[in-house]
């Protein structure tokens, strides 16, 4: 698909969105809006063979995930968001790499719940923010399977109590291998998916 190269194309080394300039930040929200035009999956929250799994952001304007890399001494490494459709749960997890043996990361476990055909609510539960050593982190794969399983991480990890959270992301293009999301924030987000 000639709108989905272009895309990419225009993805290719933008770190996520922390190398983008204004203007290309402008050309890639012009490619978003063509694919969106002709999203194949118009009703994606019943297509949950290719909603669900495990997924790697190429791209996002989210200055809350971006600010990341302005710690000092620590560069934004991979951010994965991991979607379990069936159970209604997602992980988002985003590494973080600078000092030697300080490699870190963040990650966030919430649910969801649609409310239309590519709109969810989210609901975020539970914080592990820490040293990827101390947490025993090997790979995102295996550290979503301990999360699941109910383990503690010797880390700040804490239980998100929020009365009134209004989060909620509408999935705009969906296929087999790319799915875009626009968040209540404004916040856009492009992720492909890992085999």
């Amino acid at each position: 698909m000639l709108g989905k190269t272009a895309l990419l194309e225009l993805l290719a080394g933008k770190n996520r969105g922390l190398l983008a300039t204004e203007t290309d930040r402008q050309a890639i929200l012009a490619a978003i809006v063509q694919l969106e035009e002709r999203n194949p999956t118009p009703n994606p929250l019943s297509a949950l063979d290719w909603l669900d799994g495990n997924w790697r952001l190429l791209y996002t304007t989210s200055e809350e995930l971006l600010r990341i890399d302005q710690i000092p001494f620590l560069k934004l490494g991979q951010i994965y968001q991991f979607i379990r459709a069936e159970t209604g749960m997602l992980y988002n997890i985003a590494e973080v790499y600078g000092i030697p043996y300080l490699e870190g990361m963040v990650s966030v476990v919430a649910g969801f719940e649609p409310v239309s055909p590519c709109r969810v609510k989210v609901r975020f539960q539970r914080g592990i923010v820490g040293s990827q050593r101390l947490i025993g982190y090997r790979s995102p794969e295996a550290f979503i399977q301990e999360i699941e399983s109910g383990r503690r991480f010797p880390a700040i990890d804490f239980r998100i109590t929020a009365t009134e959270q209004r989060g909620w992301l509408e999935i705009t293009y969906l296929d087999q291998d790319l799915r875009i999301g626009r968040g209540n924030e404004g916040n856009l987000f492009v992720l492909t998916k890992m085999r």
